[in-house]
């Protein structure tokens, strides 16, 4: 009989080492998200971004920040410049661009540009720089162009965005955008003559106002 106890209680504790260790592997293989995960989670990011902006605009200029509605405008266009990028290297991967859009949540125009402020800088100093990483350890180049792209427009986006709200009455009028159609790059230097990202000449940039 104490032979058959000790036979169960063996094999309970095999069990509960086994489990624990596969819940160990599974933190570990979330901790060690490849590039195609990276790039499932930025396609996700960047199209609800987009959704988001649109919102962001139209708020905007209904409070009259016709300036701030152009520039929602020009980053969602930026945003869905970068989805796409991401659902081509996805495809590439062999996988399937799979994005979970959210309705937005709009507030006040100075309310949605904090919360722009925070979501640009969290993918353009923590989640791109990661992601990049993992893609030049990965070699995997259209991923590291792609990443690259996004977070030099989001920090752009950032700085703009900062801009607006420290003085928003000097963005009730209308104000000019540009952003590159190859990598998203949007600025507000109407004279520039290429892309400081990825080379694309004046031409292949497109007006937002």
């Amino acid at each position: 009989m104490r032979k058959v106890k000790n036979l169960l209680l063996g094999v309970m504790a095999f069990g509960l080492m086994a489990g624990q260790a596969a819940a160990i592997d599974s933190k570990a293989h979330k901790a060690e998200a490849g590039t195609l995960d990276n790039l499932q989670v930025a396609y996700n990011g960047e199209s609800n971004a987009k959704a988001r902006y649109e919102a962001f605009a139209v708020k905007a200029g209904a409070e009259g920040y016709l300036g701030v509605a152009g520039l929602f405008k020009a980053a969602a266009l930026s945003e869905s410049i970068h989805a796409a990028k991401h659902a081509k290297a996805i495809e590439a991967l062999g996988g399937m661009p799979k994005a979970e859009l959210k309705a937005p949540v709009v507030k006040s125009t100075r309310e949605n540009l904090k919360e722009a402020i925070s979501g640009e800088n969290h993918e353009s100093k923590k989640m791109y720089p990661a992601f990049l990483k993992k893609a030049e350890a990965d070699k995997n180049m259209q991923a590291m162009y792609s990443f690259k792209g996004a977070m030099a427009a989001e920090k752009m986006h950032a700085q703009m965005y900062s801009k607006a709200l420290a003085n928003l009455k000097d963005w009730k009028l209308k104000k000019k955008f540009i952003v590159c159609q190859a990598c998203g790059y949007t600025t507000m230097d109407l004279k520039l003559k290429t892309c400081p990202v990825c080379s694309q000449p004046r031409a292949q940039f497109t007006e937002v106002e």
